[in-house]
């Protein structure tokens, strides 16, 4: 089967294939313009020149309150954040609320429509709502100190938003279960010896996770998607499901989840592969224009994208172009395999996302399960 999808053939070809090839193609071709907001006087905002010592005592006297809703699996994905911002600014009350970004972000729009709204501070992994929350007006103009140095692709001109940290996605291995036949590429995850042997998100629940597949697709055609389905996949909802399932050795092999090409884990090896597709965003934050702590807001954001905070990524990589990657690693902007500049893209064509969705529930199955943070409700945190 062909690895090459050009939508004219796809329009010569059955439905069936056309459905999942035209998504897959046109979903990573969508314009520049599409992510390029036209100048405004947005551009002229100075960056942020008081202390994060000044704009705590601001946040403090604005009332010492603070909301993020943040994208994720887990709650405890938090943990870090809430414990070194509360050693940091011990009479700011943070709260953070921890939901896959697919249901913060229309909750955020309920909230919007019915004068509720909750959050202050928003960091999702859902890039198409920055966009749309800006032309919507939703968003504050704001740049925090540092914002000149942020690589230009994490970053709205007129600093509606701008990217705080780097995630990646790829495959795993647990280094005593894989041994010498540990998996180089994605294409030795179709080896028949790792059937039965793989955790995976679901790539139709979680859209980084389909960016991953779809370039799994587009470079080695839907014969491997086939052939991946053949491997009779344990699928899971949550990105942080397939790292779970290989550290506490239930398989030997994890698809779809986070991790750092420079951990010291003696367990899990995650891969970012030469010459092989994986996929990497900015998690994008912005302040909502009608947060009730706005300072407290731009607090956060001085915070996280400072120098100290950047070098302390988990992953070695940093969105300032003036933090230097851990040894080993260049900026993700330089790694054409990380495919940084096609997930935004990506996901601003939300009907080619959901076409794509659909063809890929045909090779793997319905998602399965409640979602991994549980039921949140529309008010969470307040």
């Amino acid at each position: 089967m062909s690895r090459d999808f050009s939508r004219r053939r796809l329009l010569a070809t059955g439905a069936g294939v056309a459905l999942g090839g035209a998504a897959a193609v046109s979903a990573s071709t969508v314009p520049a313009a599409a992510n390029t907001p036209s100048p405004s006087s947005g551009s002229r905002l100075r960056e942020e020149t008081r202390s994060l010592d000044e704009l705590y005592a601001a946040a403090v006297a604005e009332g010492g309150k603070l909301v993020l809703y943040q994208g994720g699996d887990v709650d405890g994905q938090a943990a870090g954040v809430r414990a070194a911002f509360a050693d940091r600014f011990p009479d700011i009350d943070l709260t953070v609320v921890v939901d896959y970004s697919k249901y913060h972000d229309v909750r955020v729009d309920n909230q919007l429509a019915t004068g509720t709204l909750v959050p202050d501070v928003v960091q999702l992994q859902t890039l198409q709502d920055f966009t749309r929350w800006k032309r919507e007006g939703k968003l504050l103009p704001y740049k925090p100190a540092g914002f000149s140095k942020v690589h230009n692709g994490f970053k709205d001109p007129d600093g509606a938003w701008t990217a705080l940290m780097v995630i990646g996605f790829s495959f795993m291995y647990g280094i005593e279960a894989a041994g010498a036949h540990a998996p180089k590429t994605p294409l030795d995850l179709v080896d028949p010896r790792w059937k039965g042997q793989i955790a995976s998100s679901y790539p139709h629940d979680d859209d980084a996770v389909l960016y991953l597949f779809s370039l799994y697709q587009r470079t080695y055609g839907w014969d491997w998607v086939a052939k991946f389905a053949a491997q009779q996949p344990q699928f899971a909802r949550g990105s942080h499901t397939p790292g779970l399932a290989v550290n506490g050795k239930q398989k030997a092999i994890g698809v779809g989840g986070s991790g750092s090409v420079v951990s010291t884990s003696t367990v899990t090896k995650w891969v970012a592969p030469e010459g092989h597709p994986f996929m990497a965003w900015g998690q994008r934050a912005a302040v909502l224009k009608q947060a009730a702590n706005p300072t407290a807001g731009k607090l956060y954001l001085n915070w996280a994208l400072s120098e100290e905070r950047q070098k302390g990524s988990f992953n070695g990589w940093s969105v300032r172009t003036d933090v230097t990657p851990s040894p080993g690693l260049k900026p993700v902007w330089e790694n054409p395999d990380a495919h940084v500049d096609g997930f935004p893209g990506f996901m601003e064509d939300r009907a080619a996302i959901e076409r794509l969705k659909q063809t890929f529930a045909l090779y793997f199955g319905e998602v399965k399960g409640d979602p991994s943070p549980g039921w949140l409700g529309l008010h969470p945190g307040r």
